[in-house]
């Protein structure tokens, strides 16, 4: 009887082919030479011209959201957000510890603290239950917007769930604790661009949202991300901020308060409107590549193919295999016997609190983003494997 890695590696080579396949690895197929080109000879490569202004415009039309601002990662994104949200230095903002890294870096720029919290496993997103039990442990009312930590005595000013590999988290379970505790929601979408909730598009539900446009996500501007909001006067602040705040003349350089350097460049942007195009079928392709998997792994022992949660529509940015207890011990021999295959599988990211920068910060209890964090492999998703 093959051991389970090697019986994973045969369910991965079944579905994808013989190796090497990377783990997820952008797909050029449309107007991508021609736009960009067009760019070039409109000489209009950096912050200015009519691609970054198309790119902006069909975001929010395919997204719903009123306004999107074009920045030049998701990073940078969720940094601007939370500025926006009002976070400022020493509060702290309630982020989930199963995340990549950039969603706690982003509260670190605004001089504020992560204050980690637990995951639910049907979504892998912050768990909306164990959040309120934790605050009503931990937190008392405070004048004005948020509540104090008592522990610490730091105002907690928002909250960021991260949308995990795609798959929507209890937007309304969130969004209930966030009023409950006077808390804005900021959504990390970096990772769900064509997920939805409820039919509503993920970035789109709290005061704000962001998106990445990564090399390695559903479609790429090169390195991009965007603001979201249907706030009219938080789209004209982002995009003042995001433009280093200059004031608009024809000549004067005015900057009326300390900006950032963040818009995203049309060159940039013209990538990113060829594969806005294909972004329907790049999700077709997704969701037929995990039906593909669900059937493979649904005979195995021990192993399973995370599926969208009820009453969403998940990218499936990346396919994730979620082991039983029972053979999580497994998981770096199954890491192994998959690379040495030729297929590109990673683990869960480190749990930001085991992470060097964030060792002192709060956090809740966590057990279930540890058990997770032991059992998640992450298999071969790009757009056009099948």
């Amino acid at each position: 009887m093959n051991s389970l890695p090697d019986a994973i590696v045969a369910a991965i080579r079944d579905v994808v082919g013989p190796g090497p396949v990377n783990l997820h690895e952008p797909r050029f197929a449309g107007n991508e030479s021609r736009y960009v080109q067009d760019c070039i000879d409109s000489t209009f490569v950096s912050s200015v011209g009519r691609y970054v202004d198309r790119f902006e415009a069909e975001l929010a039309t395919y997204t719903g959201a009123r306004h999107a601002v074009a920045v030049v990662n998701g990073t940078a994104a969720l940094h601007v957000a939370l500025l926006l949200a009002g976070v400022e230095a020493n509060d702290e903002v309630i982020v989930p510890a199963l995340t990549f890294v950039a969603t706690a870096n982003a509260v670190r720029y605004c001089g504020a603290v992560p204050h980690f919290a637990d995951s639910n496993e049907r979504t892998l997103g912050l768990d909306p239950d164990a959040l309120r039990d934790w605050l009503n442990t931990i937190a008392e009312p405070a004048p004005g917007q948020g509540c104090i930590n008592r522990l610490t005595g730091r105002r907690i000013r928002a909250i960021v769930p991260m949308h995990t590999f795609g798959h929507p988290c209890d937007l309304d379970g969130l969004l209930a604790v966030a009023r409950e505790f006077q808390l804005t929601l900021v959504e990390d979408a970096a990772e769900s661009l064509g997920s939805t909730y409820h039919d509503r598009h993920t970035g789109t539900l709290g005061r704000l949202g962001t998106l990445s446009f990564n090399g390695n996500k559903t479609i790429t501007t090169g390195g991009g991300g965007a603001i979201l909001t249907d706030d009219s006067d938080l789209a004209r602040r982002a995009k003042h901020l995001t433009t280093t705040a200059k004031v608009p003349h024809r000549w004067a350089y005015e900057h009326d308060a300390v900006g950032f350097n963040d818009r995203m460049p049309n060159i940039n942007a013209a990538l990113g409107c060829a594969q806005l195009e294909q972004l329907p079928e790049f999700l077709a392709s997704k969701r037929r590549l995990y039906e593909r998997y669900r059937a493979v792994f649904s005979t195995l022992p021990h192993v399973r193919i995370m599926a969208e949660p009820a009453g969403c529509r998940s990218n499936y940015w990346l396919q994730t295999l979620l082991l039983d207890d029972s053979a999580a011990d497994q998981r770096d021999a199954i890491l192994e016997a998959t690379n040495a295959a030729g297929f590109m599988t990673r683990p869960a990211w480190t749990l930001m609190h085991r992470l060097a920068p964030f060792l002192e910060c709060p956090r809740a209890p966590l057990s279930v983003a540890v058990s997770l964090e032991r059992r998640i492999i992450n298999v071969p998703s790009s757009a056009g494997l099948v």
